[in-house]
């Protein structure tokens, strides 16, 4: 006789099938779960009663298919079900036995039971058009069977089973408008059984086809099956890691994200505690392709009792540590109802600062004394270092500032801005220019200067890095100031050149109308080889113009450019002498300064034609 579901409504039966799990395929891994719950409440109850004798190397998981019936079964040997706990534990929806037994034993942190909520077996109707649990409790000489369809009802029946433990035979629902027959193929069932319960501590059997050769032949070979453990038992982050072998980490990591470059560190913990996980975090050797796109995925693989929560939980690494990949496995977790996410919790947060700190810590080791190594990884990763020190409004500067590294123009390589301020104690400044390349910001004339003062100076060829250095605002008490801005030179400044800008003030203004700048002046921060040089005022820098240019939308942001002229140079003297004679050449002599000082700093020029056209008029006087 069919009965109905002790639930007020079969609205609740859908609500369980159609919308508490968004994949199909976790019904494998319920199903699984809760054969191994019902393995440790027979083996728990063996420690506690003497009279239940069990060999625990028998205990295990058998998966079995027989694609002709379309039935998928999955066996255990655990503690079977009688009639009134398949009524009352399959014909209550919502209603957990393995919760309930934990909860009824006084030593319940001793108890490793996956299942809280009592719907996972109910995914498996996403997938079965008819699900058959037939069960024998220990020490029972009554089997019963359990049959529903789904929402109409279930039924429960007297029948026979040799040994104690549940079946649970699956009849896969036919194809439709969805493909089902895939979960009868022996190679689909052992990757659900792989991605999510490869670590399930009882193994998982399954007969699986294999070929070989024939007897006496050479090249004719026959199909045979034979038994296998599919899942792995104990995973690598859960063995103690003074037996782990830097090969056994390395062949885990291309094993397990599909990485055959070797790692540049693993990251392997064992806290317990307050709050206990697991976890082994790895630090990768080169980005993947789409690692800077929008379509790459940050996150680590989060397990709860060696059962596969999330395949990329985002909150456990902060962005600017997006590249590292990993596991992560706590029993102290709190799952929502479906387990295929993770109510926001401070567990949760607890264990994703704690990552944090041990990478932080894993690479400052690696910038210290592993240089190479720092180079390798800087090289694909630095961006995401730079980007992190200017997202979310500057908040989590203070955490990376450490681990960024800029060219030197002095050591003629990478050096952190720790390593900078050491050598450079009686500076004011930490010194910096930007540009396309390191060849490019060296030939520049406010670099050359200063290089000629013995001046160390950090190249910056990233489209992020001023944007960095704006945020950071200062390190160890030492601005962060441009050679290109217009107030680099300001304590060289002498009283003569302040005397000549003002002596010169029409003339300047002159030209300053004509060409369109914020200013025009002389500087004596130039050798003697460089006529001009273009520098900025305010907060907005020249190459900080640049990346607002190429940005998709045009936000109008433009530097507040100042020409100026060096005074020791002899088109300064040609320039006087011009405003004295011919103001109207004097214009075009400033035009084609200004578009020599754009070319230098990699800007273009609005009138290419018209300065040809100037240069040649001189050029044929």
């Amino acid at each position: 006789m069919k009965k109905q579901f002790k639930t007020e409504s079969k609205r609740l039966m859908d609500l369980m099938i159609n919308s508490i799990y968004t994949n199909k395929e976790i019904f494998l891994r319920e199903i699984i779960s809760n054969a191994s719950d019902a393995i440790d409440k027979l083996h728990y109850k063996s420690l506690t009663d003497k009279k239940i004798k069990i060999n625990k190397e028998d205990l295990c998981i058998n998966v079995s298919i027989d694609k002709d019936a379309r039935r998928l079964i999955i066996s255990d040997n655990g503690i079977g079900m009688t009639k009134e706990e398949l009524e009352s534990n399959l014909g209550t929806i919502a209603k957990s036995g393995s919760f309930d037994f934990k909860n009824n034993n006084e030593k319940k942190e001793d108890i490793d039971i996956i299942g809280q909520f009592g719907v996972g077996f109910y995914s498996a109707f996403m997938v079965a058009s008819n699900v058959r649990v037939v069960s024998k409790a220990y020490g029972s000489n009554e089997a019963y069977e359990w049959e529903s369809e789904g929402i109409e009802g279930y039924s429960i029946n007297e029948t026979d089973k040799d040994t104690y433990g549940t079946d649970v035979i699956l009849t896969i629902r036919e194809d439709a408008e969805e493909e089902y027959s895939k979960y009868l193929e022996e190679y689909e069932i052992r990757r659900l059984i792989k991605k999510y319960s490869d670590y399930i501590t009882y193994p998982i059997k399954m007969e699986v086809t294999k070929s070989r050769l024939k007897e006496g032949s050479k090249d004719e070979y026959e199909e045979y099956t034979e038994e296998e453990i599919i899942n792995s038992l104990v995973p690598i982050w859960k063995r103690n890691k003074n037996d782990i072998t830097d090969s056994e980490y390395d062949t885990f990591y291309s094993d397990k994200f599909f990485d055959y470059e070797k790692p540049l560190r693993h990251i392997h913990t064992a806290a317990e505690g307050t709050i206990s996980y697991n976890s082994l975090i790895y630090i990768p050797s080169h980005a993947s392709f789409d690692y800077y796109s929008k379509e790459y995925e940050k996150g680590l693989q989060l397990y709860s009792n060696g059962v596969l929560i999330m395949e990329k939980c985002a909150d456990l690494v902060p962005d600017y540590f997006s590249f590292v990949k990993g596991v992560v496995d706590s029993p102290d977790l709190t799952l929502n109802i479906s387990r295929e996410t993770l109510q926001q919790n401070r567990v949760l947060k607890t264990i994703g600062n704690a990552i944090e700190k041990k990478i932080k810590k894993e690479l400052t080791d690696m910038r210290d004394n592993n240089e190479d190594d720092y180079l390798k990884f800087y090289k694909d990763f630095g961006m995401q270092l730079k980007i992190g020190v200017y997202s979310d409004y500057g908040m989590n500067k203070d955490k990376i500032q450490d681990l960024l590294m800029f060219y030197s123009s002095t050591k003629k390589k990478l050096v952190s801005l720790s390593d900078y301020c050491s050598r450079n104690k009686d500076y004011k400044d930490i010194y910096y220019a930007c540009g396309e390349t390191t060849d490019k910001i060296d030939l520049l004339p406010q670099v050359e200067s200063l290089k000629a003062k013995d001046k160390e100076i950090l190249y910056c060829t990233d489209y992020v890095d001023e944007f960095v250095f704006k945020t950071l605002m200062k390190f160890e008490d030492k601005e962060f100031k441009n050679v290109c801005s217009d107030n680099i030179d300001s304590e060289e400044s002498s009283k003569e050149l302040d005397k000549l800008n003002k002596k010169s003030k029409d003339m300047l203004n002159l030209l300053k109308d004509e060409i369109s700048v914020s200013e025009v002046k002389f500087t004596n921060k130039l050798s003697s080889n460089h006529a001009v040089c273009l520098s900025n005022k305010g907060d907005v820098s020249i190459e900080m113009e640049k990346v607002m240019k190429e940005m998709p939308i045009d936000n109008g942001v433009e530097a507040e450019k100042v020409l100026e002229i060096n005074e020791n140079h002899p088109i300064a003297d040609k320039l006087k002498e011009l405003y004295k004679t011919d103001k109207e050449e004097l214009k075009e002599y400033g035009k084609i300064l200004y578009a020599q000082a754009r070319l230098i700093e990699g800007l273009p020029i609005d009138n290419p034609t018209e300065i040809s056209n100037l240069i040649c008029d001189l050029m044929a006087k």
